[in-house]
């Protein structure tokens, strides 16, 4: 049992708690409660990377209009492509500072659009929101949801949501809880991938970041809100149920 449980805690990069690592056991058919797991990493030393606060991007000190809070934390939404949440951050490297900007959906809580650049203009948003669209073609009346920051607010930004039939959704302003879900992408962004580490460059902090997107955090973390579920093997199960309906 204690192999079993360094081997998962060791092969999730130590960003496991008990509740995953138990979850773990269990796909592979090891019986054991949560308890004796939990009991058993104390005994180890087996301790979860801790999440740390980060600093958010927002510039709200602009005059461009902007959207009422639609989303209004209706973080829960019962199928996928309905409501996406939006965000920035950014890290710093050795030539200086990479800017992120991520879209999730809602439902899965996985990651549908992604674009990484050295500088916060708004071409970056608008980068992963049009990665996103090409990546799963939602249809009209999505919800686009983020805090009001002026890269935001843009017309050109706006201009895309127009162009498909989006709804534009913004935070109430100073309100960091509107946009929590984007916020806890990131602290667990921060902590299990970037780690404290300083990269010497953008290329090289670009090829950790992306692998650790796209293969660790949507297709293998299990994420609690969805039943420990990874988000690839949320949204498959959700198609399957959906097939079987028909």
């Amino acid at each position: 049992m204690l192999i079993e449980i360094r081997r998962c805690f060791i092969g999730n990069n130590s960003e496991y708690g008990s509740p995953r690592i138990w979850r773990e056991l269990k796909a592979i058919d090891i019986a054991c409660c949560e308890n004796r797991v939990a009991r058993l990493m104390s005994l180890e030393g087996l301790v979860a990377v801790h999440r740390k606060k980060f600093m958010a991007t927002t510039n709200s000190k602009h005059n461009l209009p902007v959207w009422p809070n639609i989303l209004n934390r209706n973080f829960n939404v019962s199928t996928p492509d309905r409501a996406y949440v939006s965000d920035i951050t950014y890290l710093w490297t050795k030539e200086g500072w990479l800017y992120l900007a991520i879209v999730l959906d809602l439902y899965s809580r996985g990651v549908v659009g992604l674009a990484m650049d050295r500088t916060i203009a708004g071409e970056l948003t608008r980068r992963a929101l049009i990665q996103a669209i090409l990546r799963r073609n939602p249809g009209k009346g999505l919800i686009c949801h983020s805090d009001r920051g002026s890269q935001y607010a843009a017309n050109d930004y706006k201009a895309i949501l127009a162009e498909h039939g989006f709804i534009g959704s913004m935070s109430r302003k100073g309100d960091c809880w509107d946009n929590a879900v984007a916020e806890s992408f990131f602290h667990t962004f921060k902590v299990e991938c970037v780690r404290g580490r300083i990269f010497a460059t953008r290329e090289e902090a670009k090829r950790i970041i992306f692998p650790w997107v796209e293969a660790r955090y949507n297709r293998t973390r299990r994420h609690s809100t969805l039943g420990y579920l990874s988000p690839l093997e949320y949204e498959r199960q959700y198609k399957l149920s959906v097939k079987n309906v028909h």
